[in-house]
């Protein structure tokens, strides 16, 4: 059988170990059991609140329970060893049980409810709170929860300090389970702590500094920002490297810069600083107009031999669109006499046409 399903079979018996000692041994107060491997068979404590019921009359009912869990559950020779349970009223399973007799005796269900979680409380527990669901007062489920104190619902806490107990209580109208939580007296709580009163609190005070000292610390400089101030500091050691240098070596540097300069000037870089010959100027004075250069005999007459030459492009223009003008003006004068003409043709027709209507 593998690991992980070993450890659900053994849980399964576990839980069904438990129901059945609940249900034999429920008029003698069952509080829980615990089970354990051994070299010489399973141990089981068993916790109850009347120890003589359990063991019966010359050990009669522990033997017959022995046996049973024997052959039912396959466990090799069984040692059960009972326990009685000092304060009934922080068990879980005692006090689910208790709640669950009262509730089928006909106590009301509020009633019992705060009996119950006030018990609990007044024995010393930190908290409580019980949990009734089913047919409360109808034939419609409720739920009905009684708290006091300080419980936990979740986490290793929750499984570690909290007591659970389960209980059923059968009514005529149906079922109600009861469900009892609580956190005995002296538990460690994760996220308990205690204020002490009157503690000596003077190894915490703070130690007094003179003020001496104080202005000391203040007046002195700090290094990195008389670095960042650009102040020289006195303990920067140079290298032997650094000290001087060998005249081939001074040599060697001065034709490599003319070399770097050269080539700079041949791919016709600009120039990141002004030369040592120019001359600065003020910002704030206005830029003087540059005085127009000088022009040259040939220059000029030039200049005049192309006006010339563009005054006598213009007249041409002048002159043909003038001979243009006086071709269109007889075209003009031919087209209205030609209209004129047809104008007289016109009314000598419409005057025969005319005479013949009166006829």
């Amino acid at each position: 059988m593998a690991d992980e399903q070993q450890f659900i079979h053994d849980g399964l018996r576990r839980q069904q170990i438990d129901e059945f000692f609940a249900n034999e041994l429920g008029r003698a107060g069952y509080g829980g059991m615990e089970l354990a491997q051994t070299p010489m068979g399973t141990q089981i404590v068993l916790r109850a609140e009347k120890p003589g019921m359990v063991i019966g009359k010359g050990g009669r009912n522990i033997r017959k329970i022995t046996t049973a869990i024997e052959d039912r559950f396959g466990l090799e020779d069984p040692q059960i060893d009972v326990q009685e349970v000092d304060e009934p009223d922080l068990n879980g399973q005692i006090v689910a049980d208790r709640l669950a007799n009262a509730l089928e005796r006909g106590w009301y269900f509020r009633k019992a409810g705060h009996t119950t979680v006030d018990r609990i409380m007044d024995s010393g527990a930190l908290g409580a709170e019980i949990v009734l669901a089913g047919k409360v007062t109808g034939a419609r489920s409720r739920v009905a929860k009684f708290n006091r104190g300080y419980i936990k619902h979740n986490g290793e806490p929750a499984d570690a300090l909290v007591d659970r107990g389960d209980g059923v209580a059968v009514m005529k109208l149906g079922t109600i389970g009861v469900t009892v939580k609580l956190i005995p007296p002296g538990a460690d709580l994760p996220d308990a702590f205690m204020i002490k009163q009157g503690a000596d609190v003077s190894a915490l005070e703070p130690e007094e500094v003179p003020g001496d000292e104080v202005t000391g610390l203040l007046e002195e400089p700090d290094p990195d920002t008389a670095d960042a101030d650009g102040e020289a500091s006195d303990d920067i050691e140079f290298g032997p490297e650094d000290e001087t240098a060998t005249p081939g070596e001074a040599a060697d540097v001065g034709a490599e810069e003319i070399v770097e300069e050269a080539v700079d000037a041949e791919a016709g870089a600009a120039p990141t600083s002004p030369d040592e010959g120019e001359v600065e100027t003020d910002l704030d004075e206005p830029e003087r107009a540059e005085e127009p250069e000088p022009v040259s005999e040939d220059a000029a007459a030039e200049a005049e031999d192309l006006m010339a030459e563009m005054e006598a492009a213009e007249e041409e223009i002048e002159a043909a669109e003038a001979a243009i003008d006086a071709e269109d003006e007889p075209d003009a004068e031919t087209a209205d006499e030609a209209s004129d003409e047809d104008n007289g043709d016109d009314a000598a027709e419409e005057a025969p046409a005319e005479s013949e209507g009166d006829d």
